[in-house]
Parts: structure tokens; sequence; C-alpha cells
């Protein structure tokens, strides 16, 4: 079976993380990943809370294999008692990242919890390492949902290896065996896998989601803002999010400015309806090759059996 240094360092059978993301990888899913013997990660997103998460963590109750949590570092921040809540969990990784401040890191080392953070360049990725964080995800332009979309992700994650010995996790447009294939090749630590489980039976999304991501190409998703000034999110403008084009993008990427209250209560009135004609879905440019809706113990088998065998046939080449 696949495996890595730190993936078996971390109690796991194959390199596979799922990532947090907020919406979507609840308890079901995290617990799915973990169960077929990657990091399932629980993702709280921008609109977590202390009591959130506490509920969130009954889902994991009785879990016999490591899990992870992930949290946005300005929420975190803000909500009173999150990361107590998350430190208190045992997580075998806690992930925070989109942000600058780096407290969280000390009382997470405290804990005895493994830390990491998603770095966008090789700046980020020194400030992480300064800080004492102890994995760095290396998250390319091509990833889905937030994120600083500066570099791809094959030369962030060689870069990032070149320069730093901590294990590096590789993020962005890894929906395939080959694409894990080819980032433990160069490398990572792990796949940090988030549109191949998106489509998946345990993923906390509606069906619309589901086949809004099975119809998609390649060429189906754009970087954009423009969702979270329509909604009112206070996400960074350096953080837009990758999504799948709809309506709404196509006619107002690029025109935040130009939104008025009525477009605002459309969009709204879309995400309420699940109306993915103008509703954000978040995809990273993998999309494209998803074509059935699989659990996530199913999507792990196949990354994982199509990346050994594509690394034995290699190997045998040399």
């Amino acid at each position: 079976m696949l495996a890595t240094d730190w993936s078996a360092r971390m109690g796991l059978r194959v390199p596979i993380v799922n990532a947090p993301m907020g919406g979507v990888a609840g308890a079901a899913l995290a617990a799915a990943v973990s169960r077929a013997g990657g990091l399932g990660m629980l993702g709280m997103g921008s609109s977590a809370s202390r009591a959130k998460l506490e509920t969130e963590l009954i889902g994991l109750s009785g879990l016999d294999f490591p899990f992870g949590i992930g949290l946005v570092d300005w929420v975190a921040a803000a909500e009173p008692g999150l990361l107590d809540a998350a430190l208190a969990a045992r997580p075998a990784l806690l992930s925070v990242g989109f942000g600058d401040d780096f407290s969280w890191v000390a009382p997470a080392r405290d804990a005895g919890v493994t830390t990491a953070t998603q770095v966008g360049d090789l700046a980020a990725a020194q400030r992480a390492v300064d800080a004492g964080v102890d994995v760095l995800i290396a998250r390319g332009t091509e990833g889905g949902g937030h994120g600083a979309p500066r570099v791809g992700t094959l030369p962030l994650l060689t870069s990032v290896l070149d320069r730093h010995s901590l294990p590096v996790l590789a993020a962005g447009g890894i929906s395939s065996g080959r694409g894990v294939a080819a980032v433990l090749a160069a490398g990572a630590a792990a796949a940090w896998v988030g549109t191949a489980f998106s489509a998946c039976l345990e993923a906390s999304v509606t069906p619309a989601v589901r086949n809004a991501l099975l119809d998609a190409h390649d060429t189906d998703t754009v970087t954009t803002r423009v969702f979270d000034v329509a909604q009112g999110y206070p996400w960074p403008a350096t953080l837009p999010e990758r999504v799948l084009r709809n309506a709404f993008t196509d006619k107002w990427d690029g025109r935040e400015t130009e939104l008025t209250g009525a477009e605002r209560e459309a969009l709204a009135a879309a995400v309420a309806a699940g109306d993915h004609r103008m509703a954000p879905v978040n995809a990273g440019q993998g999309v494209g090759v998803l074509d059935t809706v699989a659990s996530a113990a199913d999507v792990v088998e196949t990354l994982c059996a199509d990346a050994a065998r594509l690394l034995g046939r290699w190997a045998g080449q040399r």
C-alpha cells in the first residue's frame, strides 16, 4: 500500500488528507476518510463557532483513527473558545490558515498537537517555519475555495521542498491517482485533496452541488471575490476563492463595486434555494475528472491504487 515516512508517523495507512472545506468536510466525511486510512479533517470554515465545532465533534466520538481539525485564522481569533475547543479534542493535526497571526502555535505545541498551515509562496512558507509550524501545506493556485493565487502547485511544492526540511503536503488540483503519484514522486509527505471529496457520499453538500461538480469541465472554474463581496464575508482581498463559473460570476466578477442591493438579495435567494446558476460552488481545477458519486473510502482507494500502480511502473522503468 502507499505510504510515506510522515503518513506512517501520523498513524495513517495512506498519505491522503482531505482538505477541511467549510460546509463540505463535516464529521461524516472526516470519519470516513480516517477509517479509510487517510487523515480525515473536520473543516469549520468562516462560520465557525465553539458550539458548532463541539456539535461536529460528537460525530467523531468513538473514532479509533487519527483525525484533524481545520480552522480559519481570523475566525479563530474572533470566536471565543474556538481554539481551546479544537485543542481539547486532541486532533492528530491542527491546521490554521489564511492569516499571519501564529499565536495559536504555542498553545497547540503545549497540548502536544501537530500544527500545519497553508502557504501560497516561499515568503509565507518562511514565516510559518519561523513561527514554529510543524507541517507546511503548499497550496497552489489550482486549489478550490479560498487561497492566495500566487504560484502553481508543482512549482510551489518543489520550491518549498528544496528550501525546508519540514514535511510538506501538496494541495491544489490533485483529484486523481496520477496527481497523487506526481506530488509524492516530487517529495510531498501527503496529498491534501479537496475537490475529489466534495462530491462523495459523506460530503455535507446537496444533490444540486454534486451535480454541478460532476457536470463541470476542466475550464469551468474562476478565481474571484464576487461572492465574498456580495454576501458580506470579511475575507481579505488577497484571498479570493476558486469556484465554478456561473451566471453571477460571468456578470459581476471584477465589477464587485457595482453590485446593488437588489443583486445581493437575488444572490441570497439563489443560495437559499440552492440555485447554482447563481449560487457559488467551490471547486479546484481538478474538477473535470469527477464523473461519479462515490464513498470517501472508494475515493481514497482509487487515488491510492492508481498512484501506487503508476509509481511502481515508473520505478521499474529506471
